[in-house]
């Protein structure tokens, strides 16, 4: 499955816990609060202000290396 801007962060954790690390590394280390599993990748990188482009590189790379 690939990922995409509009998936809910609580639905890629749920799929693969490794993705925690890539999230880790943009500074949102909320991972278990109800609201952060809720919002999309594309809203979590606006918040952290983050290049959502490359973060979905990063975990789509993972994902497919698996």
């Amino acid at each position: 499955m690939k990922v995409t801007k509009d998936m809910l962060i609580g639905d890629i954790l749920d799929m693969d816990r490794g993705t925690a690390t890539f999230f880790f590394e943009i500074g949102m280390h909320c991972l278990g609060c109800p609201a952060s599993r809720g919002e999309s990748i594309e809203d979590a990188c606006k918040v952290h202000g983050t290049d959502c482009d490359a973060l979905l590189q990063k975990i789509n790379a993972y994902l497919e290396s698996k």
